[in-house]
């Protein structure tokens, strides 16, 4: 089995091969990203794994990348997956998002064309809803209120275009908040739990948590629960059909909070600062997983004190 990953050097392709090592599934794997990886892939003992540093947006090195390579699979993670990011730089997150997927559809279409994508969307997309339309079900209309989730909008209706138009074949995602260890603390429970290993290491003399608004309801779902699903969908999700990744549960910022503290057994006080306040945020967020485990089966199997704790210690070995 060859895969192909966009965005190797990212939090969520480690744990992807991770998760091939670890179900003892072999594989050709092919990592590409404009960033070097800041992690060991050379001593797995069932994936050959090798990486090449390019930039998407390179048309000319990323089709011979491809034609050489010829994978089965594209797993395309590649992207700037800050909601944050977006609100200060729209063009930048709008145009690399959707220009770098339209280039790589492109070249899949011209030389690689049996190959299965796997897009991964956002939960973002479905912007604000009435509580009363919850559980988010991935029939429900798209309403994305930030520029992020405007170009994850656009890069499902382009995979559409191109399952539909050109017979490729594409699987798409809207995945929901994942956390889990080895994330980077520009995502907030990252955030959140090294600010609180610094405290109590007392790294940060005053306890203080500095937080955005830790009112919105979110549905976390661990990481290496969500590479699960992303390898099921690979192997039997339905072409063009898009599956929520997600828990089920929703729980507010707040209760994350109080929970790493009594990890960590801590105390702190909250402060908000309002630079971390996004303009029309998604107040809750909880999605439905009923069509991913119909059509693969899959199932959550860590709980989200486990993800927590994991985080936590990540973050203990790092500060």
């Amino acid at each position: 089995m060859k895969i192909l990953i966009t965005g190797f050097s990212g939090f969520v392709s480690r744990h992807f091969i991770d998760y091939l090592e670890d179900h003892k599934i072999k594989s050709e794997i092919l990592g590409v990203d404009i960033n070097p990886p800041g992690y060991n892939y050379n001593d797995l003992k069932l994936s050959h794994v090798r990486f090449e540093q390019v930039d998407l947006l390179n048309t000319g090195k990323l089709e011979n990348i491809i034609y050489t390579f010829q994978p089965d699979y594209i797993l395309h993670l590649a992207s700037y997956s800050s909601v944050g990011f977006s609100w200060k730089n729209p063009s930048l997150s709008f145009r690399n998002n959707i220009n770098i997927f339209l280039n790589l559809m492109e070249i899949v279409r011209e030389v690689s064309p049996c190959c299965r994508v796997l897009s991964v969307g956002s939960s973002e997309e479905y912007g604000n809803v009435d509580e009363s339309m919850l559980p988010l079900r991935e029939e429900y209309f798209l309403k994305p209120v930030s520029p992020y989730a405007v170009a994850r909008v656009s890069q499902e209706h382009l995979s559409r275009v191109y399952c539909d138009g050109f017979g490729l074949d594409v699987v798409m995602t809207r995945s929901f908040n994942h956390m889990g260890p080895g994330q980077k603390d520009i995502f907030v429970v990252s955030s959140f739990a090294k600010q609180l290993v610094e405290i109590k290491k007392g790294i940060r003399k005053d306890a203080v948590l500095i937080t955005g608004d830790t009112s919105v309801i979110r549905d976390f779902l661990d990481v290496r629960d969500v590479v699960d699903a992303y390898y099921k969908l690979l192997k039997s999700g339905l072409r063009g059909e898009v599956y929520n990744i997600c828990s089920g549960q929703g729980i507010a910022l707040q209760q994350l909070i109080i929970t790493m503290c009594e990890i960590l057994d801590l105390e702190v006080k909250l402060e908000v600062d309002n630079n971390l306040i996004r303009p029309n945020d998604n107040m809750i967020i909880v999605g439905s997983n009923e069509k991913l485990k119909n059509t693969t089966e899959w199932i959550q199997k860590i709980p989200l004190y486990q993800s927590l704790n994991d985080l936590i210690n990540y973050w203990i070995e790092r500060t």
